[in-house]
């Protein structure tokens, strides 16, 4: 018999949640502390067995005009094998939804792409999604390799911009006070309009890193020469995994390659930690040269990553025809974005 329940207890839940090796903080508490702290309704459910959990998954409720819906980002997290199990969370999931209302449920599962993964989400009557949830395609590293060894897999333009910058005199400083984040956002909005996309808040930044920093699970990486600022990495560490959440550079960054030095720190760091992971996060394929995402792509192959692919978002329709006006406003914007 399983027992269904609100979650209630930090401990008990990420305890559970990075007690499987393929997890990140997508499904963390902190991450939808972070949530809750803009005002968005969270749901977190276990699943207990004889008192011991055995399934989890935490979501958000979105406001749209064209419909309210969940997010369930990396999760939920479940022995996929155990179909009868995936059936009962996926049932509970569908109840949440129609509880709060929602149009659909949208689900970007921590399951590795497979043709099996893709059967699995069609029995359990579900549609791919017309936009992507969370990133599908990532770069990883495995730190249980050596430095050195990394190095060696990495491309000759990776190790020459990291001997340049180690020339250069550049400085990198750590911190984990959510303080830190105005200059990045600063140098954000510089990004962005140098790229052409639409920069995060100030405020959304600074709240997803108070949330992680309460916990030590967040640090700021900031390389600077003469004491200004190149490069910025905003850095999350959860269970078995390192993730290059956000980076950003100025064009004098780029000039001197700060970020390999970023990441080098950040991945002692994680090695301290005791962390076997480090995910890059997005990347797009070889052939996709005119994705606006190509060239950071490209940086982030140099370091001789894994190349991992997700099973894509998919959604469980709760109401067909609000779900078609979603469906086409979503199909239209993913193809303006060029994402």
């Amino acid at each position: 018999m399983i027992e269904i329940i609100d979650a209630a207890s930090r401990e008990e839940w990420d305890n559970f949640i990075t007690s499987f090796e393929d997890t990140n903080f997508l499904q963390s508490w902190d991450f939808y502390e972070f949530h809750s702290n803009r005002g968005k309704k969270v749901i977190r459910r276990l699943f207990k067995e004889s008192g011991k959990i055995v399934a989890a998954y935490a979501g958000v409720v979105e406001t749209a005009k064209r419909g309210t819906y969940m997010a369930i980002a990396g999760g939920p997290i479940v022995d996929w094998k155990n179909k009868s199990l995936v059936k009962a969370v996926f049932k509970d999931i569908k109840e949440q939804g129609n509880k709060h209302a929602c149009v659909f449920v949208r689900v970007r599962p921590q399951l590795e792409l497979s043709d099996n993964s893709l059967k699995l989400m069609r029995e359990l009557g579900l549609k791919k999604a017309p936009m992507y949830l969370s990133v599908e395609y990532a770069g990883v590293l495995n730190l249980e390799k050596s430095e050195e060894e990394i190095l060696a897999d990495a491309s000759q333009g990776f190790r020459r911009k990291l001997r340049k910058a180690e020339k250069e005199g550049i400085v990198i400083e750590t911190s984990t006070d959510p303080a830190v984040v105005k200059t990045f956002y600063q140098l954000e909005v510089e990004h962005a309009k140098r790229q052409g996309f639409v920069a995060f808040s100030e405020e959304y930044l600074t709240k997803q890193f108070e949330a992680f920093a309460k916990n030590d699970e967040v640090i700021m990486y900031t390389a600077k020469k003469d004491g200004e600022i190149l490069a910025e990495n905003f850095m999350i560490f959860y269970g078995n995994e390192a993730s290059y959440h956000y980076g950003v550079s100025s064009p004098l960054g780029n000039k001197y390659s700060a970020a390999p030095l970023l990441h080098i720190a950040a991945m002692r760091e994680a090695r301290g930690r005791g962390i076997k992971r480090y995910n890059l996060w997005g990347i797009v394929g070889l052939n996709e040269t005119k994705h606006r995402f190509y060239g950071v792509s490209e940086f982030k192959r140099s370091f001789g990553c894994a190349e991992l692919k997700y099973t894509p978002a998919h959604d469980l329709i709760l109401n067909k025809f609000k779900y078609l006006l979603n469906k086409t406003v979503e199909t239209v914007r993913r193809k303006v974005r060029h994402v």
